[in-house]
C-alpha cells in the first residue's frame, strides 16, 4: 500500500470503486457504519475521487442519534471518560498478559511476575515510592548504597550551589530537591 501526495488517497492494485456502475480505482476510503466491530475499527468501503467527494458531501455521522446521543457525541470529553490500559491506576500490570507480544507463553508469564515482585534495595530492604523519586531526583540506580548516594550529592551540590557556580542562581530549586533527597535517601539508607 502507498500513499500519494493526493490526501487520503491510498493507491492499491485490482481494488475499484464500490460505487454501482462505476469502473475507476477505488483509492479512497470511506466508512459503512459507525460502529466497531469487537476486534478493531469499522470496515470501509472504497470509491474513487468523484464518487468518495459525492459520499462526503451528503454522508452524516450523526443519522440516526437522538437529540442526547447528539450532545453526548458533541461533548469536549467524548470517548475521554474510559479507562484505558496504560492509564488504569494499576497501568495493566493485574490483568492478565498479552500472549500476543511473546512468542513463548512462558515469557508472558515471567514478565507479569517481573512486574509484582517489589524492587529491593542491595540490603533486602523494599524500595518505596518515596525512595524511587528520590534516587530518580539524584540519578541512582534502585541498588544504590550510602557511599554511592554521598559520592552524587557532592557532585550535585558542586554543580547547582550558586557560591560553586559562579553565583548563579537559576538553580536553586534543583539544588533543594537534591538536598531533600539526599536528606531522605541517608535516613532511608541508616533504617535497619
Amino acid at each position: 500500500m502507498r500513499h500519494d501526495k493526493f490526501h487520503g488517497r491510498v493507491e492499491s492494485a485490482g481494488r475499484t470503486c464500490e460505487a454501482s456502475g462505476c469502473d475507476e480505482a477505488g483509492e479512497f476510503r470511506a466508512p459503512r457504519s459507525r460502529s466497531a466491530s469487537f476486534d478493531g475499527p469499522p470496515d470501509h468501503r472504497w470509491f474513487c475521487l468523484d464518487h468518495v467527494r459525492e459520499f462526503n458531501a451528503r454522508y452524516d455521522w450523526f443519522a440516526g442519534m437522538s437529540a442526547d446521543e447528539i450532545l453526548a457525541a458533541q461533548s469536549p470529553i467524548a470517548g475521554w471518560e474510559r479507562e484505558t490500559r496504560a492509564f488504569r491506576p494499576t497501568a495493566g500490570i493485574d490483568e492478565p498478559p498479552r500472549w500476543a507480544d511473546h512468542a513463548d507463553p512462558l515469557e508472558a508469564i515471567a514478565r507479569r511476575a517481573r512486574m509484582r515482585k517489589p524492587t529491593q534495595h542491595r540490603d533486602g530492604r523494599m524500595v518505596s515510592a518515596a525512595d524511587r523519586s528520590a534516587l530518580q531526583t539524584m540519578d541512582l540506580p534502585l541498588d544504590a548504597d550510602l557511599r554511592a548516594l554521598r559520592a552524587r550529592y557532592s557532585v550535585l551540590v558542586r554543580r547547582y550551589h550558586p557560591d560553586r557556580n559562579g553565583g548563579d542562581r537559576s538553580h536553586e530549586a534543583r539544588l533543594q530537591k537534591v538536598v531533600e533527597a539526599y536528606q531522605l535517601l541517608r535516613k532511608s539508607f541508616a533504617r535497619p
